[in-house]
């Protein structure tokens, strides 16, 4: 494993160009801290399968909000659009029925915090425990669907939210929640991609995509990246389009 490749891998694709086709795109197009932040959360709990599939449904929920996303769901105007019993499909096992009932959850605790910031601070002092903190509120809400029940499995979709909403000094994530949340302390949003490039690169041994495996890849990445270990998912990115 070459450290000075990766760290160059990191500053070539850790750009605005980054956003092109990938889901934290959206955040960027909505303006004020509230809005970026429920879109990042929308998009992030949307993206899985193809890439090219559910781009085009957080682009139609981004149409639906006109930009003001946190109102659209405080305010509950997602109902003119997702129906409570309305089992036509939205997205591959999601119904429209699935996403009223997720945002409907989503309005609840926007009503009890003020904002998911708000909630995770609350809640959480650290990377795991923020992770842990999201997937607790929807579970006591029956919501297991779109979040983990719990972390026994990677995560991915909430590590790469709490990803966006932490780091800072980064023309891709935001850092809105960079005062209460440390992003030494994050984990790497990790799916079988992202374990394969790790596996070639000697960064972990691990064969499956699950919370102790992007942990103990984490800390290899913090070897490397001690002061912000998540730099690293940019680096693994640049090693897949270059190499794959």
């Amino acid at each position: 494993m070459n450290k000075e490749l990766l760290k160059q891998y990191a500053e070539q694709y850790e750009t605005m160009e980054f956003l092109n086709g990938d889901p934290s795109w959206f955040m960027h197009q909505v303006s004020g801290d509230e809005n970026q932040e429920a879109m990042a959360f929308i998009a992030a709990s949307l993206s899985f399968g193809s890439r090219q599939q559910f781009m085009k449904k957080i682009q139609t929920i981004l149409l639906w909000t006109r930009g003001d996303v946190d109102a659209w769901v405080r305010t509950g105007r997602y109902v003119e659009h997702l129906k409570e019993g309305d089992e036509s499909c939205f997205y591959r096992m999601y119904t429209c029925d699935t996403m009223y009932h997720f945002l409907h959850t989503y309005q609840q605790l926007l009503k009890e915090y003020g904002t998911l910031g708000q909630y995770v601070r609350s809640e959480a002092t650290d990377g795991l425990s923020a992770i842990e903190a999201i997937c607790r509120y929807f579970a006591q809400h029956d919501i297991s669907v779109i979040i983990p029940k719990d972390t026994k499995s990677a995560c991915k979709r909430v590590c790469m939210f709490l990803r966006w909403m932490v780091r800072t000094d980064s023309p891709v994530d935001l850092g809105l929640w960079a005062d209460f949340i440390d992003r030494r302390t994050l984990i790497i949003p990790l799916d079988t991609h992202v374990l394969q490039q790790s596996m070639k690169l000697g960064l972990t041994t691990s064969k499956q995509a699950s919370m102790s495996a992007a942990r103990k890849l984490t800390k290899s990445l913090a070897a490397i990246f001690p002061d912000d270990p998540l730099k690293g998912d940019f680096a693994l990115f640049g090693h897949g389009v270059i190499n794959d």
